[in-house]
């Protein structure tokens, strides 16, 4: 299997992992009940996004590490190694931080529909923030996967990396010209 395939199999890793991820934040996380005196009372979903919009944000980092896996450097490949790991962490501490108290979500989405801040029962959790949990486990271990892999790669191509060119040296030549100018010489006689 070459280098190219290898990578493109990790980019399409890591485009699934982000989807995944962002998908485990729309469906209801919590469901809880709250009571007004013109609704009466009033079951209310908490979705995900809501619940831990740390989740999301982490779908997002592993979007864009998507992308740069396959266009960076043999230094810039770490970096996006850790990006990967940090991100899976961001979503397995949102995900425990809402679970060990879904009460305060639960009580801004009651809020949010009957004007009362007050629940009018516990609050259920539904499986989507253990799914979801366990989708930051496989991004973090995707990180490692990552740095197991990217460490038995070569360098990337030089396309998308900075190098002297034809303009740079047109710019130069330019300069020249006009310093040879300012000094009273002929730039143009041979």
């Amino acid at each position: 299997m070459s280098e190219g395939s290898r990578r493109g199999r990790w980019v399409v890793a890591l485009l699934v992992a982000a989807a995944a991820t962002a998908g485990s934040t729309v469906p209801a996380w919590f469901r809880a009940s709250g009571t007004s005196a013109l609704t009466g009372g009033v079951e209310v979903a908490v979705p995900g996004g809501q619940a831990a919009p740390g989740v999301l944000a982490a779908a997002v980092v592993l979007l864009a590490a998507a992308a740069a896996v396959g266009l960076v450097g043999r230094l810039a490949r770490w970096v996006v190694v850790a990006v990967v790991a940090a991100a899976g962490v961001v979503v397995l501490v949102s995900v425990v931080g809402v679970l060990r108290d879904p009460e305060p979500v639960a009580t801004v989405a009651v809020a949010a529909v009957t004007g009362v801040t007050e629940l009018a029962g516990p609050v259920a959790a539904t499986p989507w923030p253990w799914v979801a949990c366990a989708l930051g486990l496989l991004d973090l271990l995707a990180g490692l996967g990552l740095a197991r892999a990217s460490a038995r790669w070569g360098a990337s191509s030089r396309r998308h990396e900075p190098t002297t060119s034809a303009a740079t040296a047109e710019v130069d030549d330019d300069r020249s010209a006009w310093d040879a100018l300012t000094r009273g010489d002929d730039p143009t006689a041979g």
